[in-house]
C-alpha cells in the first residue's frame, strides 16, 4: 500500500492592511468632529445674568440642529446674536432664558411677567425683580422672541434691546461640561400648560 501525499494549498486569509485601517480611522474621526462642529456651538458664560441657574466661567454646548428641527419653545435656554450688535467684541453673544413667543402679547406690571394677560410662574429666577422692571408692554410679531436672563435685576435682554427674531438665534443650550463638577443636561423649564 502506498500512501499518496495529496498537496492541498490551504486558503490564505487576507491579511489586513494596517497603513489602509489606519487612514480610514483617521478619517472617520475627521468626519465625525466635523459633523459634531457643525451641528453644535461650544459657548463660555461671561457675567452673572443666568444666576441661580448658570454661573460665570461655565462652558455649555449649544445644538444648531434643534431650531431646524423644530421652533424655540418658552424656557429654552437661548444663545442669540442681539439685536444691533455690530460684532464687536464688546458685543458678544449671549445666553437667556426664552420668555415671550411670536404672536404673544408680553407685560411686565411691578416686576411680574404676563403673558397674554396671564402671570407667568417663574420659580426659577435669582429674586424679585427690582431693577428695569417698570410697568411696559410688548407685542411681538410672528418671528420674534422676547428673551430674559433667569437674574433680573442684572441682565441686558429684551427689556433693554427688544424682541429677538428667529435668523439671530444661534441654538439651544443642552449641556454643560465645564468645570467638571456642574457636568450635565441642560433640562428646559416646563410651564404649566395655559
Amino acid at each position: 500500500m502506498s500512501m499518496i501525499s495529496e498537496t492541498t494549498s490551504r486558503p490564505r486569509l487576507q491579511r489586513s492592511n494596517f497603513v489602509r485601517e489606519i487612514l480610514e480611522t483617521v478619517i472617520l474621526i475627521g468626519l465625525v468632529f466635523t459633523l459634531v462642529n457643525l451641528a453644535t456651538v461650544r459657548f463660555y458664560i461671561e457675567g452673572p445674568s443666568m444666576q441661580p441657574n448658570f454661573w460665570a466661567e461655565q462652558f455649555l454646548i449649544v445644538s444648531r440642529v434643534h431650531y431646524l428641527l423644530g421652533n424655540p419653545q418658552r424656557g429654552d435656554i437661548v444663545v442669540f446674536d442681539p439685536p444691533g450688535d455690530d460684532g464687536t467684541p464688546n458685543e458678544p453673544l449671549l445666553i437667556k432664558r426664552l420668555i415671550g413667543l411670536p404672536g404673544e402679547h408680553l407685560e411686565m406690571i411691578n416686576g411680574q411677567v404676563y403673558i397674554n394677560g396671564t402671570p407667568l410662574d417663574e420659580s426659577y429666577t435669582k429674586e424679585p425683580c427690582r431693577s428695569n422692571c417698570a410697568d411696559r408692554a410688548w407685542d411681538l410679531g410672528e418671528n420674534e422672541y422676547f428673551m430674559m436672563g433667569d437674574n433680573r435685576n442684572n441682565s441686558r435682554d429684551s427689556r433693554v434691546f427688544g424682541p429677538v427674531t428667529k435668523d439671530r438665534i444661534i441654538g439651544e443650550a443642552v449641556i454643560r461640561y465645564w468645570p467638571p463638577q456642574d457636568w450635565g443636561l441642560v433640562t428646559r423649564y416646563r410651564f404649566p400648560e395655559s
